[in-house]
């Protein structure tokens, strides 16, 4: 069955598809500096599909809105973290060059500070500009902390984990799907989970002060996480409690 011309505009958008054609550039070069293996390979292209396939879907919900300076940014962060997983993925089976990991982990944690930025001087802000940031963020913890878990253990996956479980959650319990008020603290938090797994996987830390420095990163993102469950949670049982006065009172 043809497509119509107005589809295939929208699913062949040029963002998406520069994006995958850096990141296959990006595992080319990984692979003539660093010997990327086939698990490498395998996980950056897989990484790579399932990025143009997701964000090509998003993009088609919020047609015909630009893709904008501040998601192009982002998209670049994307690049970087499909090649941070390749080389975790790639650790698996020999010794990862811990230098290019951490170059590529660095520049993507720096840009995490200007795609923001330059969405709120360019006046475009978006909802899908905020949640593929979010992803980003979220993928790339989960990556370092299996890269970490590696040598400190299996409990540091708790700290990639934990949003995917909380997302998990809000599909059984909807209530926790509600918006929350923005909080720099959330921010902090958020942010010191990328830097401290950066600190800890280039291994410059001795062994105690690393696992003490992951400890403390996954008991403040617990905290961070349970403080805003609590704010949800609060806000459900006045939503609650308001529903059933004015029952009450019509009822009366």
């Amino acid at each position: 069955m043809a497509l119509s011309g107005t589809y295939d505009t929208r699913l062949l958008r040029p963002e998406t598809a520069a994006g995958a054609g850096a990141q296959a550039l990006l595992l080319a070069l990984l692979g003539t500096v660093t010997g990327l293996g086939p698990p490498g390979w395998l996980t950056g292209l897989a990484f790579t599909f399932a990025t143009w396939a997701v964000l090509t879907r998003a993009l088609r919900r919020t047609w015909p809105r630009p893709f904008g300076p501040a998601n192009g940014v982002t998209l670049a962060r994307a690049t970087l973290v499909g090649g941070v997983t390749a080389l975790v993925a790639d650790s698996f089976v020999s010794r990862p060059p811990v230098a290019v990991l951490v170059a590529l982990t660095a520049v993507a944690l720096v840009l995490d500070a200007v795609d923001g930025q330059v969405a709120r001087r360019t006046g475009t802000e978006s909802s899908l500009g905020a949640r593929f940031d979010m992803e980003v963020d979220a993928f790339l913890i989960l990556v370092l902390s299996v890269y970490v878990a590696m040598s400190l253990g299996a409990w540091v996956l708790l700290i990639g984990g934990m949003r995917y479980v909380f997302v998990a959650a809000a599909r059984v319990l909807p209530w926790l799907n509600g918006p929350l008020p923005p909080s720099m603290a959330r921010k902090t938090v958020a942010a010191l989970q990328g830097i401290v797994l950066l600190v800890v996987g280039a291994g410059i830390l001795p062994r105690l002060p690393a696992y003490a420095a992951a400890l403390l990163a996954l008991a403040l993102l617990v905290w961070s996480f349970a403080r805003d469950i609590r704010w949800l949670w609060r806000v459900r049982v006045r939503e609650s409690a308001a529903v059933v006065r004015g029952t009450v009172h019509e009822c009366v």
